[in-house]
């Protein structure tokens, strides 16, 4: 291993150790906590994901609110997500979640300060804790892990992408494989096993070719997937995660269009929610859903839902 990987580990690993001896004080709040996370930078889906679950909830009737970080934002503090505010506010990803899921989303880096201000205004419900998975100082009742195929041969920080160990697995309730991939060599732990398949929802009068375009973590997934629902790209531009866009970057992407013969933008709804005032510029402009879909859905909400439960019936 890499003496800076072999570094980092040790250093998690103290500090998770500090965590399972209770060293490091763990804070509780009174309504459940339902973890999503993973166990690598970049991104693996969580928020689709964490939409797809909000969905499921929502159709059990089951009231919960989402605590997330708020990456990219430039202000400070714990706040409630206003669905009408701007990336700069709220960041994109708690926007977009605040849009599709129509629920109380609140922003903070202390996860715990954003649940009680969560349960001071709306009550001690349940919370869906995003990126969560590190976020140790926060108790949670259940806790779902992402894991992408790359994971299984990744290593490390700084060599690799991995934040922990796949060893860490342990401490999840539920791991979610994501690309239909296989990791029979994961799946040795007690935890449930759960696999999701990412659809694309094409807009039905798509015509000619377009010109696909995208901030976010992986952007070749999002062209492939593209490509495989049938989309005719003449053309394709990457940006970073979480882009800001600005009047330069519209005046590029409309001459990329023109240069490369498409008739019609795709992006997906994250930079939809990043463009901001820019998106009228670009028209015509399609903002794609990614939609994750949970297979077994009702047999995995059950069990969670029956998790939680129990483990409030234990701690009563």
């Amino acid at each position: 291993m890499n003496p800076l990987s072999a570094l980092y580990g040790a250093i998690v690993q103290t500090r998770n150790d500090l965590y399972d001896r209770k060293s490091l004080k763990i804070h509780k709040l009174q309504g459940p906590v339902v973890s999503i996370g993973n166990l690598s930078v970049g991104g693996s889906g969580k928020t689709p994901f964490l939409i797809a679950l909000g969905e499921l909830l929502k159709a059990r009737g089951v009231s919960y609110d989402v605590l997330t970080r708020g990456y990219g934002r430039a202000t400070k503090g714990v706040a409630v997500v206003d669905p009408n505010g701007s990336p700069r506010e709220f960041g994109d990803e708690p926007l977009l979640i605040a849009r599709k899921l129509a629920v109380p989303v609140i922003v903070g880096i202390d996860r715990y300060a954003a649940g009680q201000l969560a349960e001071q205004k709306f009550g001690p419900q349940l919370h869906l804790l995003d990126d969560g998975f590190q976020h140790r100082r926060l108790a949670r009742d259940f806790d779902i892990v992402m894991v992408d195929p790359g994971d299984v041969q990744d290593s490390l920080l700084p060599l690799g992408r991995l934040r922990e160990p796949l060893r860490s697995l342990r401490r999840a309730n539920a791991v979610v494989l994501t690309n239909d991939a296989s990791f029979e060599g994961l799946l040795i732990a007690p935890y449930l096993v759960w696999r999701v398949r990412r659809d694309i929802i094409v807009v039905p009068d798509l015509k000619g070719p377009c010109f696909a375009f995208c901030g976010v973590a992986r952007p070749q997934n999002f062209f492939e997937q593209l490509k495989a629902a049938g989309v005719t790209l003449s053309g394709s531009q990457s940006y970073p995660d979480h882009h800001a866009y600005t009047e330069g970057d519209v005046r590029r992407l409309m001459a990329l269009r023109a240069r490369h013969g498409a008739t019609v933008f795709v992006t997906t709804e994250k930079d939809a929610v990043n463009l901001q005032s820019h998106l009228d510029a670009l028209a015509p402009v399609h903002a794609v859903p990614v939609r994750m879909q949970l297979e077994k859905a009702e047999n995995a909400v059950s069990a969670l839902l029956s998790a939680i439960a129990a483990r409030n019936r234990r701690s009563a």
